[in-house]
């Protein structure tokens, strides 16, 4: 995984929960891939389509709120989303997104400045973000160097292994 991310923007509110991301029912499914189907259908029936190609999330205040499902973020990611970025994350979605690999960003003000369909641009390393339709940039939290070795890895089984064969 790149530190540099640029993609366009599918934008969201505040208090978006796990199970508006992934609707529970859906948690009998194992394949990461049929878990993305279903990815936001509650608040987007397209949304899959608009991710596919690779999207960056932009939410509000508490993205991720709820149970603490790890296929919520694991759907997310298999559904095309690149990266999340949000006002604040409820805590377990925040580091359930980062023990499968899919970044995740808090920016204070991040919602003021993005837009469904805005090209955006994110430093995963320094935290600097742009909007590159509108030329307006923001500084997000800079992620620690443990943290971008778990997303560089794949996640934090991954990095395990790595770990592991290197003893």
């Amino acid at each position: 995984m790149e530190s540099k991310i640029k993609a366009s923007i599918i934008k969201f509110g505040n208090n978006i929960d796990t199970d508006v991301i992934l609707p529970g029912k859906y948690l009998i499914l194992v394949d990461p891939y049929e878990l993305g189907k279903h990815a936001l259908e509650s608040l987007d029936t397209e949304f899959v389509n608009k991710a596919k190609n690779g999207v960056i999330l932009i939410g509000g205040k508490n993205f991720g709120c709820g149970s603490s499902r790890e296929q919520a973020p694991l759907a997310l990611k298999y559904a095309g989303v690149k990266c999340v970025i949000a006002e604040t994350f409820a805590r377990i979605f925040y580091r359930n997104a980062i023990n499968i690999g899919l970044p995740v960003i808090e920016c204070s003000g991040i919602s003021a400045v993005a837009e469904t369909g805005d090209e955006i641009s994110v430093d995963l390393e320094t935290g600097k973000i742009q909007n590159l339709s509108t030329n307006k940039f923001l500084q997000g939290t800079k992620l620690p160097s443990f943290i971008m070795e778990i997303l560089t890895d794949g996640g934090l089984i991954e990095n395990l292994r790595k770990k592991m064969k290197e003893k």
